[in-house]
């Protein structure tokens, strides 16, 4: 069994915006992934990724529309695994859907779930997500204009992104300080670490009420 991450993002609101689908699968092509996202059923995407850093920048893209609930399952795929995700099994898949519907439930602001095998520290790595989450979440179109031209650890970048917009580099300071994009950038990688620790023992989970 592989020591993998299975993502299952569901659209929250697909009856007022429509289908966001296609939006969603597009801004996800950017990360490596061991099965490429894709629709599974209705209005939700399904993708494995062999990395918890990966996962931590799937999770954060698919959460800064604010249309998504976010599931992470910390465990593996069974192989061989098929095309078509529908057809797959494996821990990791379950945890994933266990995760994306306790997302669904829980009203949180920030609507991500994970489940893993060591519950203890998947609900740690849950917290520091939620966290992330709120930050990317919360950010202005104007922030936003910004940071995408940023790069994490680059320097001296700043006066560079004021002259490709226009503005003045005091404005993308500002930004990048309003945005908490530093912090959030120094936190990935340990909201990654305890994705890591999460996978404990693997096993398949027990089966719950109803299932």
């Amino acid at each position: 069994m592989d020591m993998r991450y299975v993502l299952t993002i569901n659209q929250r609101d697909s009856r007022e915006v429509g289908d966001l689908v296609d939006d969603l699968l597009r801004s996800l092509r950017r990360f490596p992934t061991t099965v490429p996202f894709q629709r599974s059923v209705g209005d939700e995407v399904v993708g494995v990724v062999d990395s918890a850093t990966t996962a931590v920048d799937a999770a954060l893209q698919a959460l800064r529309p604010r249309r998504w609930h976010v599931g992470i399952g910390v465990g593996g795929v069974t192989p061989p695994v098929p095309e078509d995700l529908l057809d797959a099994s494996g821990p990791g898949l379950v945890y994933a859907r266990r995760a994306v519907d306790r997302a669904r439930r829980t009203g949180e602001r920030t609507p991500l779930a994970v489940e893993g095998p060591d519950g203890a520290i998947a609900a740690d790595a849950e917290a520091v997500l939620r966290l992330l989450g709120q930050i990317v979440s919360t950010r202005t179109a104007a922030e936003w204009a910004v940071l995408d031209l940023m790069t994490p650890g680059a320097r001296g970048q700043q006066k560079h992104v004021a002259q490709e917009l226009g503005i003045t580099a005091q404005a993308v300071s500002r930004a990048v300080v309003r945005s908490s994009w530093t912090e959030e950038w120094a936190t990935r990688p340990a909201a990654a670490r305890l994705l890591d620790l999460a996978h404990g023992p693997e096993s398949l989970p027990p089966a719950g009420p109803g299932s």
